[in-house]
C-alpha cells in the first residue's frame, strides 16, 4: 500500500502539524531548546501521533480497511506493531560516502498474517530537512539507515544533529512512528591552499640583478580554523618562508652564473600534524644586452602558386647571445609588412598570408617577392638584426580553359552540304595560365544527339562541320530530326587537365522548295439565298510537297468584279471552310466568282472558286402604306369601304395572286376584314359588322389593327409546312367617330395619324449620319439667325403694353384696321351630307356621314374670305362654354346674357391657338402657324373687322396643313 494513498493512514506531519501548532522541525528551535526541548518536542510528538493513530483505527473500524487479517480493534495501544531499537541515536563521521551505514534496526509485526507494506519503513521527514540519508532493507524485517551523499556530510558548514522521523505501516494498516537521531562527527582535515595554488603550480618570474624581497604570499586554510605551520623543502639558502607564509629571497640574481630556475615545495601543516604541499617555480629573467645573429643558410625559396593561407614557406632562424637555447624569446617580423606573407613573432616561421596568383598582372612578369626580416629580442626595443629573402612565385595549371560564351547555337538550311563550316570554336576559347603548357587545350568529345551528322575537323581543332545530306525531302531523312544538341569538351593539355563543357544547339531549316497545290483546278459551291450568317458552304484544300509540312494559310484575295465580297464572305485560314457572313440575295446577285489564295508562307497558289446563289423565295411581301390611321362614323353602314383604304402589296419572288390579308390582332369584336382575302395584290378594308356601345357591347373608340400579309396562297396546305413563306406587316389606327346626338358636353376631339415607317439599311450608316450631321448644322444657322432677329427686333421694335384680358368690344371714338384673314387648306373631303343640331348650344352643324368631320353651318367668316366650298374638316376646339352667340358689338347676345361672367373662359379657349404663334393638334404633327411679323401678346384675341362676330380657331385634323397669314 502506498504510503500517500487515501486507504493508509495520513502522513502526520502533513495532516495535523498546523492544528497542533508545533514547529517541530525548526533548526533554531533545536538549538535553543537543547535536551530539554528535544524532550519536550518528543512528548508532544507521541502525543500527536497517538491521536492520528487512534483517529486513523476509527475510520478503519468505519471502512473495514483492516481486511481479513488481524483485527482492527487489537491495533489500539500500538501492540500490534512496532519499530525495535527505536528511538535511538545513531553516529557517523563527516565526509562519509554514500551508503556508509547510519543505524540498524528492526520491524516487529503482530502475530497474524500482516507483513509490512510494500515501501515502508520511510523517513517521512527530517529536522533539520534533508536528504542526505535512506533507509535500505538488510533482510525481511531489519533495516539500515544509510548515507546518500547528497548533500556531503560537512561538520563545519552543516548542522551536527539530525532527527529522521521513521515512520512503517503494515498490510494490515498497522502503524508506528519514531525517531532516530543522527550525529554528525568532526574528522580532522588536511589544509587546503586557496587561489591558483589550490589548483596548480605557481610560477614566479624575477628579473637577474634585482635585489632580496618578498616575492609571493601564501594563501591557505585549516578546515578546523586552526593555525598553519609553513616550511621550505628542500632548504635553501636563496629563498626563506615565513610563519604567514611569505616566500622571500636572500641575494642578487646573475642570470649567467646562476640557475634559471628553482623549484619550491611548500608545506603547510596544522596542529595534528596533518601536511599540504604545493610547488613554486621562480625563473630569473635574463636582462638583454647583446643582438641576436640569423642561423639559416637558405635566403632564396620557391613556392607555386595558389597556396592555401598558412602554408608554410620559410623557417628563419636566429640566435641571442644573451638567452643560448631559448629561441623563443626573440620576435621576428616583416618590414615593411608584406600582403601575401607573414611570419610568426615568435617561431620565426613564414606563412602564405593571402592566396597568390600567377596570372594577376602583378606577377605576370615580375613572379619575385622580397622581403626583410627584421629580428628583435627582448624586451621591445633592445638588441635588433635584419636579412632579406627572396620568394619565387611558380606557376602552375590551375585555370580551365574558359571561352567568351558556353553556349552556341546556328541555324542552317536543309540545302546545306557535307563539310559545310558551322563553328571555329577555338576563336572563342582562352586559357589564362601564364606558361606553357599549363596554357594549353584541345577540343574533344564531341556526343550528343546528332554526334553523327557533324563532327570536329581535323580532331581537336574545335572546328564543327556537316558530315552528310540534311534535305527534309530525302526519303533516308525521313527519320531525321530538325534540331540537335551537341557537347563539346575543352580541355587542358596539362595536369590535371581541367576542362569545360561548351553546348552547341543546331537547328535545320526547312527550305520552301514547291508550291502549294489545290486538289482541284476549280470550286463551285451552290448556297441557297437563305442560307444564315456564319454557315458554311464550302471547303477548299490544298497540299506542299515541302517537309516538314509547315501549314497552309488560305484567304480570299479578289472577288472578280463583286463590291464588297469581303463582307459576304469569309474563309478559315486554316482549314479552308468558306462560309458567309452576311446573308445572299439572289434577286440582288446571282453568282459570286472569288478568287481563294493557299500559302505556305512564302510560295503562294491560287484557285477560282464560284458560288451560285439559288433562289428561294426570303422575300417578305411589302405594302403601302404599310401604317394608316382612319376614322369610322359609329354608324357607319355594314359592307362599307372605310374611307375607301386600301392597300396594295408587292413581293419580288412572289406572284401578285400569292397574296392572304388576314387581321391577327386588334380586331375586337370582329367589326373589319380585308376583301378580297386572297388572290390579288390589292384589298380594302371593309366594316362586317356594327358598332353597339348603347349596350354595352363595345366599349373601345380606338382600335389598332395588326395585318399580316402572307405570300403562300398559291400552296397547298403540305406544301405551307415545307415551303419557306414569308409575311409582310400593315399596321392601322381606327378611331370610331361618336354620334353627335350622343356627344358627352365636351365635345371629343380625335386625330387622323398618318405613320411612315422608314426601313434602315445596315450598310447605308452613312445616311442617318450626314441627315444628322446636316440637322445639327441647320439647327446652328436657324438658331444663330434667330438670336440676330431678336437682336433686331429689341433694338428697334419696343415692347407693346399688356394687353388687356377682358373681351374686346367696337368703340366708336378708336377704329381698329381692318385686318384681311388668309387661309390656305389642303383639300381631304369637300362633301359635308348631313346636318344635325348640337343639343347643347341649339346650333346647327353639317357632318361627313364617311369622315365624321363636322362643321357650324353658319360660317360667316368663311363666305366673307370669299371661300366657297369648305375644304377642310373642322371642329370647333371649344367646349359647350364655347358656343355662345355673339351680336354685331362683340358682346353677348340678350339670349345668352345669363352666362356672360363665363365669356372670359371662352375667350381664352379661343386665344390659345394664337400663343407662341402656333396651334398643336392632340398628336402634335401639325402647327397653325403665323408670321412673325404680328406679335400678339399672350392670352389676346384676333382682332377682326368691324360688324364682323369673333370666330374661335378651329381644329385642323390631320392630315391638313394650313397656314394662315395676316395681312394688314
Amino acid at each position: 500500500m502506498a504510503p500517500n494513498s487515501s486507504e493508509g493512514l495520513p502522513i502526520p506531519h502533513q495532516q495535523h502539524s498546523r492544528r497542533t501548532g508545533l514547529n517541530m522541525f525548526s533548526p533554531d528551535a533545536r538549538d535553543e531548546s537543547g535536551a530539554a526541548s528535544q524532550t519536550n518536542e518528543k512528548v508532544a510528538w507521541d502525543t500527536l501521533w497517538k491521536n492520528v493513530v487512534e483517529e486513523r483505527i476509527e475510520e478503519g473500524v468505519q471502512k473495514g480497511t483492516a481486511g481479513d487479517c488481524g483485527k482492527v480493534e487489537n491495533m489500539k495501544g500500538g501492540s500490534t506493531l512496532s519499530l525495535e531499537n527505536l528511538p535511538a541515536t545513531g553516529n557517523i563521521t563527516e565526509n562519509s560516502p554514500a551508503n556508509a551505514l547510519v543505524y540498524v534496526f528492526s520491524v516487529k509485526l503482530s502475530p497474524s498474517c500482516a507483513e509490512v507494506a510494500v515501501g515502508y519503513p520511510i523517513i517521512i521527514n527530517s529536522n533539520p530537512l534533508t536528504d542526505a540519508f535512506q533507509i535500505v532493507p538488510e533482510s525481511k524485517l531489519v533495516y539500515r539507515v544509510v548515507t546518500t551523499e547528497n548533500p556531503i556530510l560537512d561538520y563545519e558548514t552543516m548542522p551536527h544533529l539530525f532527527d529522521l522521523q521513521i515512520y512503517v505501516m503494515d498490510t494490515a494498516g498497522a502503524t508506528d512512528l519514531q525517531t532516530l537521531t543522527v550525529k554528525i562527527e568532526d574528522v580532522n582535515e588536511p589544509p587546503m591552499f586557496q587561489g591558483n595554488m589550490a589548483t596548480q603550480s605557481i610560477m614566479i618570474y624575477i628579473l637577474e640583478g634585482s635585489g632580496a624581497g618578498n616575492i609571493y604570499q601564501i594563501e591557505a586554510i585549516d578546515p578546523e580554523r586552526k593555525e598553519l605551520k609553513y616550511s621550505l623543502t628542500p632548504a635553501s639558502d636563496l629563498f626563506i618562508v615565513s610563519n604567514s607564509g611569505t616566500i622571500s629571497t636572500t641575494r642578487q640574481f646573475d642570470y649567467e652564473k646562476d640557475q634559471h630556475s628553482y623549484f619550491l615545495n611548500i608545506t603547510a601543516t596544522d596542529n595534528l600534524g596533518l601536511k599540504t604541499t604545493g610547488t613554486v617555480i621562480v625563473n630569473i629573467i635574463n636582462i638583454n644586452d647583446e643582438a641576436p645573429y640569423f642561423t639559416m643558410k637558405q635566403i632564396s625559396y620557391t613556392i607555386p602558386e595558389e597556396q592555401r593561407p598558412g602554408t608554410i614557406v620559410a623557417h628563419i632562424t636566429a640566435k641571442d647571445p644573451d638567452d643560448e637555447g631559448f629561441i623563443s624569446r626573440l620576435t621576428y617580423s616583416i618590414s615593411p609588412p608584406n600582403e601575401y606573407f607573414s611570419i610568426n613573432p615568435l617561431t620565426g616561421v613564414i606563412q602564405v598570408a593571402k592566396r597568390i596568383d600567377r596570372e594577376a598582372s602583378t606577377f605576370q612578369l615580375h613572379p619575385r617577392i622580397s622581403l626583410l626580416i627584421h629580428v628583435e629580442d627582448s624586451p621591445r626595443g633592445g638588441q635588433m638584426n635584419e636579412t632579406e629573402i627572396t620568394i619565387i612565385i611558380e606557376d602552375i595549371n590551375d585555370n580551365p580553359p574558359e571561352c567568351k560564351q558556353y553556349t552556341f547555337s546556328s541555324k542552317i538550311p536543309e540545302t546545306a552540304t557535307p563539310g559545310t563550316l558551322l563553328f571555329a570554336l577555338r576563336d572563342y576559347c582562352y586559357d589564362n595560365d601564364v606558361e606553357p603548357p599549363n596554357n594549353k587545350f584541345n577540343f574533344t568529345g564531341l556526343s550528343g544527339l546528332g554526334s553523327n551528322t557533324f563532327t570536329l575537323d581535323p580532331v581537336g581543332s574545335g572546328i564543327v562541320v556537316v558530315t552528310r545530306d540534311l534535305n527534309f525531302e530525302n526519303p533516308a531523312n525521313q527519320a531525321m530530326k530538325d534540331e540537335y544538341s551537341l557537347t563539346v569538351v575543352v580541355q587542358d593539355i596539362a595536369w590535371p587537365n581541367y576542362a569545360n563543357n561548351i553546348y552547341i544547339y543546331i537547328k535545320i531549316l526547312p527550305v520552301n522548295e514547291f508550291l502549294p497545290v489545290f486538289d482541284s483546278s476549280s470550286y463551285v459551291f451552290n448556297v441557297p439565298e437563305i442560307t444564315p450568317a456564319t454557315s458554311k458552304i464550302g471547303k477548299v484544300s490544298a497540299t506542299d510537297k515541302d517537309l516538314p509540312f509547315a501549314g497552309i494559310t488560305y484567304s480570299i484575295v479578289g472577288g472578280g468584279g463583286t463590291f464588297g465580297y469581303t463582307n459576304i464572305f469569309w474563309i478559315d485560314p486554316e482549314k479552308g471552310d468558306m462560309k458567309i457572313i452576311a446573308t445572299l440575295d439572289y434577286e440582288t446577285t446571282q453568282r459570286y466568282i472569288l478568287t481563294v489564295q493557299a500559302s505556305d508562307s512564302e510560295k503562294t497558289a491560287t484557285v477560282s472558286v464560284t458560288v451560285n446563289v439559288l433562289e428561294v423565295n426570303d422575300e417578305k411581301p411589302v405594302c403601302t402604306p404599310n401604317s394608316y390611321s382612319l376614322a369610322v362614323p359609329v354608324d357607319l353602314a355594314v359592307g362599307t369601304n372605310i374611307e375607301g383604304f386600301s392597300i396594295l402589296c408587292h413581293d419580288p419572288d412572289s406572284s401578285p395572286r400569292s397574296f392572304r390579308y388576314f387581321i391577327n390582332s386588334g380586331n375586337i369584336n370582329n367589326h373589319f376584314t380585308f376583301s378580297p382575302s386572297a388572290g390579288s395584290n390589292s384589298s380594302r378594308l371593309i366594316l362586317v359588322s356594327r358598332f353597339d356601345y348603347e349596350n354595352g357591347l363595345d366599349t373601345t373608340w380606338a382600335y389598332s389593327l395588326r395585318i399580316y400579309v402572307t405570300d403562300d396562297n398559291l400552296l397547298s396546305g403540305s406544301d405551307r409546312a415545307t415551303v419557306h413563306v414569308e409575311t409582310g406587316t400593315v399596321t392601322l389606327s381606327i378611331k370610331v367617330i361618336p354620334n353627335p346626338a350622343t356627344l358627352l358636353p365636351a365635345t371629343p376631339g380625335f386625330t387622323l395619324l398618318i405613320r411612315r415607317e422608314n426601313t434602315f439599311s445596315a450598310s447605308a450608316w452613312y445616311v442617318p449620319f450626314v441627315i444628322c450631321l446636316g440637322s445639327m448644322l441647320l439647327l446652328g444657322v436657324l438658331g444663330y439667325l434667330t438670336f440676330l432677329l431678336a437682336k433686331y427686333i429689341r433694338t428697334n421694335c419696343p415692347p407693346k403694353p399688356k394687353a388687356d384680358k377682358h373681351m374686346l368690344t367696337k368703340t366708336p371714338e378708336k377704329k381698329n384696321p381692318k385686318k384681311e384673314i388668309v387661309l390656305e387648306m389642303t383639300k381631304l373631303n369637300t362633301v359635308f351630307d348631313g346636318e344635325a343640331r348640337d343639343p347643347v348650344t341649339g346650333k346647327m352643324y353639317e357632318f361627313n356621314s364617311k369622315s365624321g368631320a363636322r362643321r357650324w353651318k353658319d360660317t360667316k367668316v368663311l363666305t366673307e374670305t370669299k371661300i366657297t366650298d369648305p375644304v377642310v374638316q373642322v371642329i370647333s376646339s371649344a367646349t359647350a362654354k364655347g358656343g355662345e352667340e355673339k351680336d354685331g358689338t362683340g358682346t353677348p347676345s340678350k339670349k345668352e346674357a345669363g352666362v356672360d361672367e363665363k365669356a372670359p373662359e371662352v375667350e381664352n379657349m379661343a386665344a390659345k391657338p394664337t400663343e407662341g404663334m402656333t396651334d398643336t393638334s392632340g398628336q402634335g404633327n401639325l402647327k397653325l402657324q403665323e408670321p412673325k411679323e404680328r406679335a400678339l401678346s399672350r392670352g389676346s384675341l384676333l382682332t377682326v373687322p368691324p360688324q364682323r362676330s369673333p370666330v374661335l380657331f378651329p381644329k385642323i385634323y390631320p392630315p391638313i396643313a394650313a397656314k394662315i397669314s395676316l395681312k394688314q
